[in-house]
């Protein structure tokens, strides 16, 4: 089990709150937006957000003996820029305008490393990446998946989850991972949906 830390919002959302040192704890059932709400937001918008979560996920892996080699940071940071699920092949180019000889080896083995470490989600049903709401504690919620523009949000009701995989196993079926995705259109892609229509 990871070791209960700050969120990456937490540490980009408190000026002057030093990364490593609690400030509050979600509650359970808490929807965590990745598009509007600020101070959930992967991306955060600014880049001094993206270094406290950056600097957080550092710790983390250095407290678990691992390394965020520049290469993996790299990757990361393009993800927490990002602000919602990416593919593998967009990190790729977006990697090869910083490190021109990138190849796609590079890129897989540092979202290996992400994923192992709990600090990304793999979003099975569009074949995307996303940062972890909670950077150093991620604890497999739902993920409601925008299917038109990749925005993810984790909902965490450890009841509702429990329930669910329940009834899963009831049915004689056994998940294949600890992710459970659920396909949807975003508020933002519904209200664009309503304009053009």
């Amino acid at each position: 089990m990871k070791n209960a830390k700050p969120t990456a919002a937490d540490a980009a959302s408190t000026p002057g709150h030093a990364p490593g040192l609690p400030h509050h704890a979600h509650a359970a059932d808490h929807v965590h937006s990745h598009a509007d709400d600020p101070h959930h937001d992967h991306a955060h918008g600014t880049p001094a957000s993206a270094e406290a979560a950056l600097a957080l996920a550092e710790e983390y892996c250095r407290e678990r003996g691992e390394k965020l080699t520049p290469i993996r940071r790299k990757v990361l940071e393009l993800l927490l820029t990002s602000g919602r699920a990416t593919k593998a092949y967009s990190l790729l180019d977006d990697m090869r305008q910083i490190h021109p000889g990138s190849a796609p080896p590079t890129v897989y083995r540092a979202l290996d490393f992400l994923l192992s470490a709990g600090l990304v989600h793999k979003i099975e049903s569009i074949n995307a990446f996303a940062v972890c709401h909670d950077l150093t504690q991620c604890q497999h919620g739902i993920l409601v998946v925008c299917q038109q523009c990749g925005n993810v949000t984790e909902l965490h009701q450890p009841a509702l989850r429990e329930a669910l995989v329940e009834q899963i196993e009831n049915a004689g079926y056994r998940l294949a991972g600890d992710g459970i995705e659920l396909k949807g259109l975003c508020s933002a892609c519904q209200a664009a949906q309503a304009a053009g229509s």
